[in-house]
Formats: C-alpha cells, structure tokens, sequence
C-alpha cells in the first residue's frame, strides 16, 4: 500500500501568460484603431448657391374672382466635397436634402437627377451661371480620393420660408456604408 501524501504540486504563476495575453491583445486593439479611421467619409459643402422663383400658370378660361394658378420653387445648389477614408471604394447610393421649416415642418427633396438637368437648365436659365459640374449617384470613390461636384435641390418653398428656416440638410446615401448628413451652410440668394 502506498502512503498517502497531502503534499501539493507546485502552484505555477500565471502572471506573465496574463501579461503577455493583455499585451497582445491591446497591439491588436491598437492596430485596429490604428487601421480604422475615425471618420471613415468626410463630407463638407465649401460653397452654395440660391434660386426663388415664382411660376405663373396662366389659363385661358376666366373665372371671377380667382386668379391663375401659381408656384414656388426654391433652388437651392450646393457643392459637396466627399473624401473617402476607408481602404475599401465607395459608391453613392442616393443624394437627398431637407429643410426645416418656421413652423417646424420638415420638407425632403431627392437631387436632381443627372438626365434632368438640361431641362431644369432651359426652364431656368438663371441656373445655369450658378452652377458647376454636378455630383452624380452610382459614382465610385476610391479609397484615399475625393469626389466633388454640384446637388441640385428643388423645394416647394418662398425666400422667406427660406430665410427663417431651422436647419437646411444634405444626405448622402452610400452602398455598404450607410447615410451620411451634412449641414448646408447659410448662402447668398441668386444675383448678390
């Protein structure tokens, strides 16, 4: 029979695997945060430019007492600049714009589409001098490059709804990367 024996095995000391575990996993963190930017989409509105008109739809049948139809337009260009961080392309999805209202009242609008301008450009020659090459969806922006060019906006609004607006936005919706809002800064109405 053998003797029994209360003796215990020498305990190990696990503090330099702990050590060398923390150490490795912060130099991934920090490879991470390194790789990783913290932006990964810089978007900015370095300048813009503002159209009011006022459309008249004259009719040819006379009713006393009303007047002939009309309508607002507010025209509102802005040029983005987008400059992609990532290491990986970006592709724009989908360029909207919203304004809040006075009254709080939100207003959206979807940017002119590129086959539209030349109408826009006829209906509007006003337009035209305002405006510069635009920003089209489905572009690709390379990882590191930028992107540049004009959104056109169309709102249902006057001058004065304009004015007194809260807050004035573009939002750019990007594959894979999700939207990305940016704040149109005050501008200069057309012709000042």
């Amino acid at each position: 029979m053998t003797d029994i024996s209360f003796s215990q095995p020498e305990r190990r000391n696990f503090a330099i695997p702990a050590t060398i575990a923390i150490a490795i996993l912060a130099a991934a963190i920090g490879i991470f945060f390194w790789l990783t930017p913290l932006r990964p989409i810089n978007i900015s509105i370095p300048h813009t430019a503002t159209l009011p008109t006022h459309t008249v739809f004259p009719t040819a049948t006379r009713i006393v007492g009303m007047s002939d139809p009309a309508e607002d337009a507010f025209y509102v260009l802005a040029a983005v600049h987008i400059h992609n961080n990532l290491h990986i392309p970006i592709f724009v999805k989908d360029i909207t714009g919203s304004v809040i209202a006075p009254d709080q009242t939100e207003i959206t609008a979807s940017a002119i589409e590129k086959t539209d301008l030349p109408n826009i450009y006829v209906t509007f020659p006003k337009l035209k001098p305002l405006s510069s090459a635009p920003l089209y969806r489905e572009i690709t922006i390379q990882p590191g490059s930028d992107a540049e060019g004009m959104v056109v906006l169309n709102f249902p609004i006057d001058q004065k709804t304009w004015d007194g607006r809260k807050s004035a936005t573009v939002t750019l919706d990007f594959y894979h990367q999700g939207k990305f809002t940016v704040e149109i800064p005050g501008s200069a109405p057309a012709g000042k």
